[in-house]
């Protein structure tokens, strides 16, 4: 099983095979728009807009499990990412990352890496699908330890 022989919605709820990025490196990031991390939705944008050439998508998840910090719809995550951070890599729906209820993509990653403790936690997938790394919401997007990770997932 691999990443991409899942399917989501996206954040407006229309149907996502995963599928889609197979062959792609993948940053999979569960988001929220009330945390002390939430301004790395602007690193991530950059990141996606600097790789995405490259062979990188940035995919954000947004969770209400840590902290209640994502208690919005889907259309107050849109406008918010939208206006305040310009993000245009895909954004899914609101998911659950742990828990009796965790999402078949966030079961997936935390068999590999653990699930995340907080909110921009970051996990790394490789072309076949696989995780290659897991990143604590401390590594920012713009951080050498990530951008190396990513780098060698693309050669």
């Amino acid at each position: 099983m691999s990443l991409y022989d899942l399917a989501s919605k996206t954040l407006e709820g229309q149907p996502a095979p995963l599928s889609a990025y197979a062959g792609k490196v993948t940053l999979v990031v569960n988001v929220a728009s009330a945390c002390g991390y939430t301004p790395q939705y602007d690193g991530l944008e950059k990141l996606y807009e600097a790789y995405k050439g490259k062979g990188l998508v940035v995919l954000g998840f947004p969770s209400n499990d840590f902290g209640a910090q994502e208690p919005g719809s889907a259309e107050e995550i849109r406008s918010f990412c939208s206006t305040k951070f310009h993000v245009t890599f895909p954004m899914f729906e609101k998911v659950a990352t742990k828990g009796a209820s965790q999402s078949a993509v966030y079961a997936l990653l935390a068999e590999k890496d653990g699930g995340p403790k907080w909110n921009f936690h970051k996990y790394l997938v490789g072309k076949d699908g696989q995780v290659i790394a897991g990143f604590p919401s401390k590594v920012a997007p713009d951080s050498a330890e990530l951008k190396q990770a990513i780098d060698a997932a693309l050669a």
